[in-house]
């Protein structure tokens, strides 16, 4: 074989070779989403402790969750929707409005006025709903099961920042339950509170978890009870992970004390059957610090 022949030879090979590679490039997996970009965190309009509306009755968010599409959503509780009396708390009988329901975020919410609207959204994921159609009858699911999630609207997707005021975090997801004594730490923003958002953090203490609750529930004291309003809001441990979401105001045996569910349970709930792929936690972009 002559030196040109081999040569036209190996060239027909490179551009054969370079060919399939290049057609692999096109058709390989697209690149990787990008990241969320978040509004910061001292101006954001919606975040853990926003206020929320939903037909005239209000709560306080508590974190902000994504899926696999990027979709970004901000809990709250359950019971926030609910049709009955706020003694009704067993989410397997109680009744709620459906999913559609439009939600909006305000500030400077009181007794005379809801405030300023700052974004909506629309009600996408009810514990409360899921548990009626599973049919579920345990009995701590379904008494402290109290998560439901508002999908933010696209044109207010730009307004949200996952961080807890004041606070800081979270910084992921207690898993581990709390013992007598811990140190919680919460952002309650009640409209009872007027608005003035000094009153909103406070702290407190676990009373330690019965275990006859199955790690359900974490009844606690805070330097001011959790209020009506307060109802969805927040509590992160003494590193800033999350704990659960502010539920009930308990009366007896332990007066003024509140009970909160367990977040790592209420979203592997959510995630087991809210038909939302890849649903998870967001971290806060600012670091955890507990100041006081």
């Amino acid at each position: 074989m002559s030196i040109q022949s081999t040569l036209r030879r190996v060239a027909v090979a490179i551009v054969t070779l370079a060919t399939v590679l290049l057609g692999a490039a096109a058709v390989g997996p697209a690149p990787a989403q990008a990241a969320q970009s978040w509004a910061p965190a001292a101006s954001a309009a919606i975040h853990p402790g926003t206020m929320m509306y939903t037909e005239g009755a209000q709560c306080t968010a508590n974190f902000v969750y994504t899926d696999g599409a990027g979709t970004v959503y901000v809990g709250y509780a359950a019971h926030c929707a609910g049709l009955g009396e706020a003694t009704d708390t067993n989410g397997c009988q109680a009744e709620s409005l459906p999913l559609g329901t439009r939600v909006t975020f305000n500030e400077g919410g009181n007794l005379a006025s809801e405030g300023t609207q700052v974004g909506a959204g629309t009600l996408v994921y009810s514990s409360w709903l899921t548990m009626h159609d599973l049919g579920t009858t345990d009995e701590n699911t379904c008494a402290y099961n109290d998560l439901a999630l508002v999908k933010v609207d696209a044109a207010d997707v730009g307004k949200v920042n996952p961080s807890i005021p004041f606070w800081g975090g979270p910084t992921g997801i207690d898993t581990d339950g709390t013992a007598a004594g811990d140190r919680v730490y919460t952002y309650g923003n009640s409209s009872l509170r007027a608005g003035i958002s000094q009153l909103s953090p406070h702290t407190g203490i676990s009373l330690g978890d019965d275990a006859a609750d199955g790690g359900w529930s974490h009844p606690l004291y805070t330097v001011t009870p959790g209020v009506p309003g307060d109802s969805g809001s927040a509590f992160v441990s003494a590193d800033g992970a999350a704990i659960g979401v502010l539920s009930t105001l308990g009366l007896a045996p332990l007066p003024l004390s509140n009970n909160i569910g367990d977040l790592g349970k209420e979203l592997a709930f959510a995630q087991a059957h809210s038909g939302i792929s890849g649903l998870t936690l967001v971290p806060g972009t600012e670091p955890f610090d507990p100041v006081l």
